[in-house]
């Protein structure tokens, strides 16, 4: 593989980290952030997924539906399909908690939630990562 699509990929990859790091001290600030923690549980989740599609080089839409980007690594490896319930939870995080509406923020239940969700989803696509890359992304040591 080349090192211009290593890049690539490892950019999408850090990126995801990063979100995920990012929801797990919003979640344990004091007071917790529980709006944008969800925000980027559900960044970190479309991030690592697009990381994967970049793998390989299958072009996505920009939007914020994990559903689409699952279908589309699904083609690439089945084993995707396990994600579907996360999927599904996660994807109202990325716009539901944004702007002011009927209700401000997540329960913190739902948040620890979808911190693992995102966990599981950035560890999936981590894994699936040919070692060239996957070597390169740092882990989250929180």
């Amino acid at each position: 593989m080349g090192e211009e699509k290593v890049q690539a990929v490892l950019q999408w990859l850090i990126k995801a980290r990063n979100d995920l790091r990012s929801a797990q001290r919003l979640f344990t600030a004091n007071p917790p952030l529980l709006d944008t923690a969800a925000y980027h549980c559900q960044q970190a989740a479309e991030k690592a997924l697009k990381g994967y599609l970049t793998l390989h080089e299958s072009p996505f839409r920009k939007n914020h539906l994990l559903a689409p980007l699952l279908a589309e690594c699904e083609a690439y490896d089945s084993g995707f399909g396990a994600l579907a319930e996360a999927g599904e939870a996660l994807t109202p995080f990325a716009t539901t908690f944004r702007y002011p509406g009927d209700v401000l923020e997540p329960e913190q239940a739902d948040v620890a939630e979808a911190i693992q969700l995102a966990a599981a989803v950035f560890s999936f696509v981590l894994e699936r990562l040919p070692e060239e890359v996957s070597r390169g992304v740092p882990t989250c040591p929180d």
